[in-house]
């Protein structure tokens, strides 16, 4: 009787740790592993830069009829414990009044030393936190000296602009639109252009949306829903140049990493940027850290600049937007280099649908981090 025999070939692996290794590849475990990285950093951040808000150094400036008094008072609003303020003698009220509109200070004292009345000019347009926590220092100081407080908005947020959020928002809504359209064109055609024809494209193509997109978000912010009064051209000019300076560095970033680049604009913009673009607080009420990055990077010099145009007639906002521009160049330009010094190795025409050969030594198409090279990365525009 003849006994069955048994098969000695090797099939595939079908138990359960191959259907994983197969359904979750390396690639995309050391992506899911980097998108937690970024949300732990997310949390890390903003938590941090918020859960303690405490005035540093408010710039403020100090007049009074007779000099000595009001060198006598700065004086003593120097000393106070912590240095919460960094007060400056101004000659007069109109001084006083003209740095305050221009944003050299953000609040100003007038004493008056025949009474026992002072007045102090605050901006709430700045941000509402950063005025309410001049009021209180200066008003206890006056408190524990017997004199009281008045406090006249010179630069008033608008009435449809709750506590001076407003233009936050707005620049937050304009970075979004610029890393997610640089993104989605590296999901559509590759994260890397394929030549500089195509990088110029793909730039030319973000600076199209940016200029869609920061019209229709000033339209929304100031006469649809009435929450930012400033110049509509200002903010409109605004809106381009963030939307532009977030997409090209997006886009530099992924011709420099390839796909992981959008997590890195992502780690810039949002986890580095939001939470040190003095919204809700203010450079003066941030930890050292945040306050210290918060003017260089986009949203934050974006945010200043908004407040700028819309509450100081474009006082301060010169600084802001130089930062923005060099963002601009410096990410257009790395996207083209990294475009243009890419070697087109042997293997399909560009535009086939088949992946690339090889990568090069400057920005090459290989992954990064011992990831496998982005299949679409001479692919499309």
């Amino acid at each position: 009787m003849t006994q069955p025999t048994e098969s000695t070939d090797a099939g595939p692996s079908t138990g359960f740790l191959a259907e994983v290794k197969d359904a979750v590849t390396t690639r995309a475990a050391l992506l899911v592993l980097g998108v937690l990285v970024l949300q732990l950093a997310f949390i890390t951040s903003y938590i941090g830069a918020f859960h303690h808000p405490k005035p540093s150094e408010i710039p403020i400036a100090v007049t009074a009829p007779l000099a000595p008094v009001a060198e006598q008072t700065a004086k003593q609003l120097g000393a106070l414990p912590g240095e919460p303020l960094d007060p400056g003698v101004v000659k007069d009220e109109a001084a006083a009044l003209d740095q305050v509109r221009h944003r050299d200070v953000d609040a100003a004292l007038i004493v008056d030393p025949g009474g026992t009345t002072d007045r102090l000019l605050v901006a709430s347009g700045a941000g509402a936190s950063l005025s309410q926590a001049v009021e209180e220092v200066v008003g206890f100081v006056e408190k524990t000296q017997g004199r009281t407080l008045r406090v006249t908005d010179v630069a008033p947020a608008g009435k449809g602009d709750s506590r001076g959020l407003s233009s936050f928002y707005l620049v937050i809504g304009w970075c979004v639109g610029g890393y997610l359209c640089a993104a989605i064109l590296a999901i559509s055609a590759g994260a890397r252009p394929a030549n500089g024809h195509r990088a110029v494209i793909r730039l030319g193509a973000l600076l199209l949306y940016a200029i869609a997109a920061g019209l229709l978000g000033t339209v929304i912010a100031g006469p649809v829903l009435g929450a930012l009064p400033g110049n509509i051209m200002g903010l409109w000019g605004l809106g381009t140049l963030v939307v532009f300076a977030v997409g090209a560095i997006t886009l530099a970033f992924q011709g420099l990493a390839g796909v992981i680049g959008i997590g890195l604009a992502i780690l810039l913009v949002v986890v580095l940027g939001n939470p040190s673009a003095g919204g809700a607080y203010p450079y003066p009420l941030l930890p050292p850290f945040w306050s210290a990055i918060g003017p260089a990077l986009p949203p934050g010099a974006g945010t200043y600049a908004a407040r700028s145009i819309t509450y100081f007639r474009g006082n301060g906002a010169g600084g802001p937007m130089l930062v923005l521009a060099a963002w601009a160049v410096a990410g257009a330009a790395i996207t083209l280099a990294c475009a243009v010094l890419r070697k087109a190795g042997p293997g399909p025409a560009v535009g086939s649908g088949l992946p690339p050969a090889g990568g090069s030594a400057d920005c090459p198409a290989g992954g990064s981090a011992g990831l496998p090279a982005d299949p679409s990365a001479g692919v499309g525009p």
